[in-house]
């Protein structure tokens, strides 16, 4: 069911090229939504329907989700399914209050100071996936760190049901979070829609979400045009784990990402082939007892798949590290201690009581990471997506005359004399050398 990687003994010298992981080819998908976001650019809000009735099989006659239909799906909302989106709302606030960066202003010298301004960005669009699986989680991660940011204008997009709208837990907690405007649109076309703007949806400054290959794909070609958070590709879980783990846990989470989509990667990393005998036992008979079985079997059986035996939890960090997980458990001895010496990933979950299906709906974090090994330079969604760092300088008279001869220097240096004219045209004398 799951392949197995031994790197028992001295490590390779390049990791990656041996370790498992889903290939995306973005790049072969780029020619395929190319025409796609002309179209959108082109001829707008036709073009939205066009698409959405020729990949989602739904005419609509237009793209805007009507408010009433938005309330419905609150008032129709399981109240058990309320009560657990509002307390991951409340915990997912309150996590992402906590990041939002304080101005800071910093004096160089005397009259001259640099502040550091954090602007939220203007408008953002954020994507709900609707394929496989529905997500309202991931409405929740999207829209409480763009609040918290302060962004004054938000739109959802998310794919359409048969019915022409997204699902209605989607809907519904776009209405618990005050998001008014929500549209049934999804793929590509729903990030060319937010790109170039249409009839019905003014352009924003920034997408973000997670979603499929094609909106993947839309995201690296219109990036320059809209910011992106990522190009999300799919699930990933790495377990790093000693023989004090319980194999039940083990295969339980490793199950828990695979069910998301076929390409899902699920990774052991161990160095007691004990514990990896037992977690193949266990796959066996808890995939065998869920629901998805064919989908959790296939993303096991994969090539982004497996378990790696290594020669210590040393070796075991080194792997992980080069992996560098979108989610990472640590299940070992002193698991705290471990976990702190983990340099990538995406998210750290901690002991047998911290598993990701937490992080992924209540533990406070988001879940919305990067993917693919970017977890080595890349963060999670968070606050701070969706704020711009802005310097503004203000100085005298006095501290730009004794900064002068210097400017004028390295003006000259690099021999751009309008840069050294630019500060004498401000003196009616001549700036000596320093």
């Amino acid at each position: 069911m799951i392949s197995r990687i031994d790197l028992r003994g001295p490590l390779p010298r390049d990791l990656r090229d041996v370790l498992p992981r889903a290939e995306l080819d973005v790049e072969a998908a780029l020619e395929k939504v190319r025409p796609i976001c002309e179209e959108v650019r082109h001829r707008g809000a036709a073009a939205v329907r066009e698409l959405t009735a020729r990949f989602d099989g739904v005419d609509l006659p237009t793209a805007r989700v009507p408010a009433q239909a938005v309330a419905d799906a609150l008032a129709g909302l399981d109240p058990q399914v309320r009560a657990a989106l509002e307390e991951a709302i409340r915990r997912t606030r309150l996590v992402h209050r906590d990041q939002r960066r304080a101005d800071v202003t910093t004096s160089v010298v005397p009259g001259g100071t640099v502040t550091e301004r954090w602007v939220p960005v203007e408008r953002v669009g954020l994507y709900a996936p609707g394929g496989l699986a529905v997500y309202p989680s991931s409405v929740v991660m999207n829209v409480v760190p763009a609040q918290e940011a302060g962004v004054p204008s938000m739109a959802v997009a998310s794919p359409p049901q048969a019915d022409g709208l997204p699902h209605p837990t989607i809907l519904a907690a776009c209405a618990l979070l005050g998001v008014d405007e929500v549209y049934a649109v999804g793929g590509a076309q729903a990030v060319a829609m937010f790109a170039y703007g249409t009839e019905d949806c003014a352009p924003v400054a920034m997408v973000t979400g997670p979603g499929n290959v094609w909106v993947a794909a839309a995201k690296r070609l219109l990036k320059g045009r809209i910011g992106i958070d990522a190009e999300a590709g799919p699930t990933e879980i790495a377990v790093l784990a000693d023989a004090t783990a319980d194999p039940v846990h083990v295969a339980a989470d490793l199950i828990s990402q695979a069910e998301h989509d076929p390409l899902a990667a699920a990774v052991l990393v161990t160095d007691s082939e004990d514990l990896a005998e037992a977690v193949e036992k266990e796959l066996a008979v808890q995939v065998a007892a869920t629901r998805h079985t064919e989908r959790i079997s296939a993303a096991l059986a994969g090539r982004q798949s497996g378990i790696v035996l290594v020669s210590s939890i040393d070796d075991g960090l080194r792997v992980v590290d080069a992996y560098a997980a979108e989610h990472l458990e640590i299940q070992t001895a002193d698991a705290a201690a471990v976990a702190a010496r983990v340099r990538n990933a995406g998210a750290v979950f901690v002991g047998a009581f911290a598993p990701v299906s937490l992080g992924d709906y209540l533990a406070g974090s988001n879940h919305v990471l990067p993917t693919g090994g970017c977890a080595c330079h890349s963060s999670g969604l968070s606050v701070q997506t969706f704020l711009r760092g802005v310097h503004v300088v203000d100085y005298t008279r006095a501290a730009l005359a004794e900064a002068a001869p210097l400017v004028c220097a390295l003006a000259d240096a690099e021999d751009l004399p309008g840069h050294g004219a630019a500060i004498r045209a401000r003196f009616d004398w001549e700036i000596p050398a320093p």
